[in-house]
Parts: structure tokens; sequence; C-alpha cells
């Protein structure tokens, strides 16, 4: 079978497609860390925000490491282990087959040797593997007194902060 202009440029876009794949499941092991700044209210003191942040994180499984605090570093840093998702390691292999597939029938076309390239769906399992691998670590928080204001700077990871806000009342600056 000769490959037609259809074929070739529906090779390409599933090329490109597979590109994107690759990237899409590249990013899904990404630190996304964000930094947000929470401001006491009148009746709070930032020490008494800060006892409050510390009993948040830590009843999220994160511990405080051992810390130095003085007038010229008034920074606290929590380390806890994230684990993956098992959700999404089967949303990423279920997308990688999906994928493969497509590049396998499209090659399956091209191809004078049959339906060899369908065998590519079989590598699905790797995407999945290579998140569970990188998204498993070790994230830190750390909390920052911000100096001549009643403020505490955290920065972490971006769901961690998403769930801070849910649970504490405080207003961001």
């Amino acid at each position: 079978m000769t490959a037609t202009p259809v074929l070739s440029s529906t090779l390409l876009l599933t090329l490109l497609i597979m590109v994107g794949l690759v990237f899409f499941i590249r990013a899904s092991t990404k630190e996304r860390l964000e930094t947000t700044r929470f401001v006491a209210t009148e009746t709070q003191s930032p020490s008494q925000m800060v006892d409050d942040l510390l009993a948040h994180f830590t009843q999220r499984a994160y511990t405080p490491l051992p810390r130095q605090l003085s007038p010229d570093n008034p920074r606290i840093v929590l380390s806890g282990q994230v684990q993956p998702s098992f959700f999404l390691a089967v949303f990423l292999t279920t997308l990688a087959a999906i994928g493969l597939l497509c590049l396998g029938l499209v090659l399956a076309l091209l191809s004078p040797l049959g339906n060899w390239g369908l065998a590519l769906a079989a590598l699905s399992p790797l995407a999945g593997l290579f998140y569970w691998q990188r998204s498993s670590r070790v994230e830190q928080i750390i909390l920052d007194l911000v100096p001549d204001q009643p403020a505490v700077k955290v920065t972490g990871h971006r769901d961690e902060l998403i769930a801070l806000r849910r649970s504490l009342d405080y207003k961001e600056i």
C-alpha cells in the first residue's frame, strides 16, 4: 500500500500529539511551588499564626526540621513525603495506551509488515511507572516571618497552599 497524503498528514499529526503526550506525562511530576503571604489579624500575633501554621502542616504529616531562629533568620522549614496518586498513575497509563494505540494504527496502515505497530500500546505502563517513581519525593514547606510586618510568607507545593487556604481563614496579601 502506498502512503497517500492523507495517511502522511495523519502520521504527522499523530506524532505531534505524541510529543504533547510525552510533555504532559513529564509535567505530571513537576514541582509546583508557590509563595503566598498571610497577614495576622488585629487579635492575633505573627507568632500565634506561625503556631497555627505549624499545627496545620504537622497534621498533614509534615515534620519541622531543626531550626535556628534568630532575628536575622526567622525561617521554619517543614519536610514531608509526598505520595503519588494512584488515580493519576492509572490515568496517565490509559492516556499513553490510547496515544500509542493511535500511533500503532497509523503505522499499521503505512507499513507493509502488518499490525506490528499495535504492539506499541504494550509500552503504556511505562508512563504510569515513570510518574510513580518521579512523584514520590520529599517536599518542603518554608515559613518566613516578614520583617516589619505582622505577616508570614509561606512557600510550598500549590496543592498544600490550597489546602491551607481552605482550612485556615487568613487574609492574603
